[in-house]
């Protein structure tokens, strides 16, 4: 009787404390959403650990509790971002590994696979345009840079290009991001003005295959093209 007792009263304190731990990630899970969606939305400056706790559906101190300063939230929130993009690109690296599909058609699924993943995170894009139009730098720590960096590797692996710095791999990989964010945080702006509709899912369809096509048909270019620049003649 005593053993069964002790039993039960061990697996209620499991239970506890299995129950606490999912309450804190979850805590923890909706203070980062919400950092996420005020700094993109109101940027760093304007944004409160009191204004987060609000909208994360906390105390006003649990935000503080769990990341310290506001700073180190700021930090959480790009390092959780630039975490998910490694795990795309190493997802889809993986993905076409295993299809053993040829370079155009690995080329053209990683287009599609980051396209996807900016256009389902648009909080993402607005925190990295504030940190560009502030003229401000990614806060400490190398995140941003293993992800472009996993980026680049697979790249140059699977095509074969120079992975040299500004080699042909990362100015592939720079035209890659350009044409695939430009449009889409100016879907309200540049957009429009051109012509070009990104309301709904048929319209962001369709720019895709616009943005593999450039970059399969630039991708072919880079083996066919020789740079042909001259210097000026002077003249006297």
């Amino acid at each position: 009787m005593l053993n069964n007792k002790q039993v039960t009263h061990s697996e209620a304190s499991l239970s506890t404390r299995n129950d606490k731990e999912r309450d804190a990630n979850r805590s923890r899970t909706a203070i980062l959403d919400a950092a996420e969606r005020l700094f993109a939305q109101q940027g760093y400056d304007a944004t409160s650990l009191t204004q987060v706790g609000a909208a994360a559906g906390v105390s006003r101190a649990t935000p503080g509790y769990f990341f310290g300063s506001k700073s180190d939230l700021y930090q959480a929130v790009l390092d959780r971002c630039f975490a998910e993009v490694r795990e795309a690109v190493r997802a889809g690296r993986a993905r076409a590994l295993a299809s053993s599909q040829n370079p155009d058609a690995i080329l053209a699924g990683a287009v599609s696979d980051y396209f996807d993943f900016l256009a389902a995170r648009p909080n993402f894009i607005r925190l990295i345009e504030r940190e560009a139009l502030s003229g401000g730098r990614l806060p400490h720590g190398v995140s941003h840079l293993s992800a472009g960096q996993e980026a680049l590797a697979a790249i140059s692996a699977e095509l074969g290009l120079d992975d040299s710095p500004s080699g042909d791999a990362a100015q592939l990989l720079l035209s890659i991001i350009s044409l695939c964010w430009f449009p889409l945080i100016h879907a309200r702006t540049v957009a429009p003005a051109v012509g070009v509709g990104l309301e709904d899912a048929e319209d962001l369809e369709r720019r895709k295959r616009q943005v593999i096509s450039l970059v399969l048909h630039g991708v072919r270019g880079l083996s066919t093209l020789t740079p042909t620049f001259t210097e000026p003649s002077s003249h006297d």
